[in-house]
């Protein structure tokens, strides 16, 4: 089988940590070889352009600073972990990938989709998601889970309507990229997003 690219993607508190750990296990017992990322992140240089961008100390940060970091941090990741683990034919799981700039800087920031986009193709080089599984859960729910984490990074501790916008934008998400976005039911049971999640996958390897 050739290389695979599954992007996970939903807003804070939707679950993705837990069912992207199992995802990784179901796939590495039926005998696939799993490169299991995350953005921002994924590698030295962008783990630490992560911390920047998170740094609650970090707050008069620009919208434009924040989504060219973002841009950065992605290709770092790209060119060091998602294009060679593709060319040793492996699945990549990627926690976030493009879809978030798109959303929390796009929607999110009042950048725009189309300017969040143009400004990362040249940081992806071509490389896109061949799946995305969307997490949707009720705003409150989520809300709830991600208090109950405590310490919250610096933009999990935005004020005013960003995430309200955030949330909005999610739900527009799948109407940009209908073939390539699947949408996972995330306020269930761990049970159940888990099979919903499989037979997303199961289909998606037969066809």
């Amino acid at each position: 089988m050739k290389g695979l690219f599954i992007s996970i993607e939903g807003p804070d508190g939707s679950g993705k940590s837990t069912q992207i750990k199992l995802l990784r296990d179901y796939l590495q017992n039926k005998g696939y070889d799993i490169a299991l990322t995350r953005e921002p992140g994924g590698t030295q240089i962008s783990e630490k352009i992560r911390n920047i961008i998170l740094d609650k100390e970090n707050k008069s940060m620009h919208s434009r600073t924040e989504a060219l970091l973002y841009a950065a941090s992605r290709a770092q990741h790209v060119e060091e972990i998602i294009k060679p683990a593709l060319k040793e034919n492996k699945i990549v799981i990627c926690d976030r990938f493009v879809d978030s700039s798109l959303i929390y800087q796009g929607i999110g920031r009042g950048l725009g989709i189309e300017n969040i986009y143009d400004l990362n193709l040249f940081a992806m080089q071509d490389v896109i998601p061949d799946l995305t599984l969307l997490f949707d859960i009720d705003m409150c729910r989520a809300k709830k889970r991600k208090e109950n984490r405590g310490n919250l990074d610096r933009l999990e501790s935005e004020k005013g309507t960003f995430h309200e916008d955030v949330f909005n934008g999610y739900k527009k998400l799948k109407d940009l990229y209908p073939k390539r976005i699947k949408t996972v039911r995330a306020n269930g049971s761990i049970k159940q997003v888990q099979e919903e999640i499989i037979n997303i996958i199961n289909d998606f390897l037969e066809n």
